[in-house]
């Protein structure tokens, strides 16, 4: 099954939030550049959240861009107005942040996510949304590879609130009628990623230390499997989300080709950059390990038969293309 035409986008106003963030500049660029569409993007700026202008460098001039917080709901109310889709990818994504200020985690994952399908309500109930979940919902998982029917049972605020912001979305479906779904997102990775701190996800950590030909310390014995998507499959999977009626109402897994272990990546890591780096096994940090849930890695067939999404870039090929990408621009993104 091919994937839906994304033709309904040419000529539509869409508004992407977190814009200038990782995938969401990613999503907005080919919505302006091969898709024709009218883009309006929100973003914050917050430093720490990985908002950057260069971001979207190459479309500056082809989108409206909004330097706003979406907890702010007297421009989210003018903002949504006359939208045809929203795709909401703003949040506040570390779980260690969430465990040490979980209150602005709730404003942002939460309390916004609701501020926003209200405004949707009120002011444009004709619109659709996709919203960006996240895997880290599931928690430890119960069994592998997990699908939509496991048991949702974080282990950090931030995927408490995730779930709280994801159910949103869909009652506000159910009740309302305002087509909405949400795409839980499981280590995407690529181009844009923030790198200022490794607060956002240990992929961005092994990049950066590969880059700059420092040793890799990977947690526990390395074995614990993960599954990534690169960042163009995760654009995809928003468009398709966004073009087809019957994924409205659902939260759908996006995955990865294959789980891989945190010391494979490593070792990849090291392999791609050249720089002479090294990979090694260190105890888990008490924070850190508090949190930790092992392997997972998530079934996404329930997106593929719906929409025909399917990933199409494997993990050495998307990492070949990022550290490709961080040898050129790397200054705009290491720099705080």
């Amino acid at each position: 099954m091919p994937l839906p035409s994304f033709q309904p986008y040419a000529g539509a106003r869409v508004l992407v939030t977190g814009g200038l963030g990782f995938i969401g500049s990613h999503l907005s660029q080919k919505l302006v550049v091969e898709l024709g569409a009218d883009v309006t993007i929100i973003d914050s700026l917050i430093p720490e959240y990985g908002g950057n202008p260069y971001n979207i460098r190459e479309i500056a001039d082809a989108v409206h861009v909004n330097y706003s917080d979406i907890r702010d709901p007297w421009s989210i109310r003018y903002l949504v107005k006359g939208q045809d889709f929203i795709f909401n990818l703003a949040g506040q994504v570390s779980h260690i942040d969430s465990m040490r200020d979980p209150e602005t985690d709730l404003d942002i994952n939460c309390r916004s996510q609701l501020s926003l399908l209200e405004a949707c309500r009120e002011n444009n109930p004709e619109t659709q949304i996709v919203f960006a979940a996240s895997r880290q919902q599931y928690g430890r998982p119960q069994f592998v590879p997990v699908t939509e029917e496991h048991p949702l049972v974080p282990v950090d605020v931030n995927g408490i609130n995730l779930v709280a912001g994801e159910r949103y979305h869909l009652l506000y479906d159910e009740v309302y009628g305002i087509r909405a779904a949400s795409l839980r997102l499981t280590n995407t990775y690529g181009p844009h990623l923030l790198m200022k701190h490794d607060r956002q996800g240990f992929i961005t950590t092994f990049i950066r230390l590969a880059l700059e030909g420092e040793p890799i310390r990977v947690f526990g014995d390395g074995s614990q499997l993960r599954d990534f998507t690169y960042v163009s499959d995760a654009v995809d999977a928003f468009l398709a989300a966004g073009v087809t009626e019957a994924v409205y109402g659902q939260a759908l897994n996006v995955g990865g080709i294959e789980p891989v272990s945190l010391l494979g990546v490593a070792e990849l890591c090291q392999e791609l950059a050249g720089a002479g780096g090294t990979v090694e096994m260190v105890p888990w940090p008490p924070d850190r390990a508090k949190i930790d849930i092992g392997s997972i890695y998530v079934e996404h067939a329930r997106l593929t038969e719906l929409t025909g999404w399917e990933p199409q870039v494997g993990l050495r090929e998307g990492l070949t293309e990022t550290f490709a990408f961080y040898r050129r621009h790397g200054d705009h993104y290491w720099s705080e």
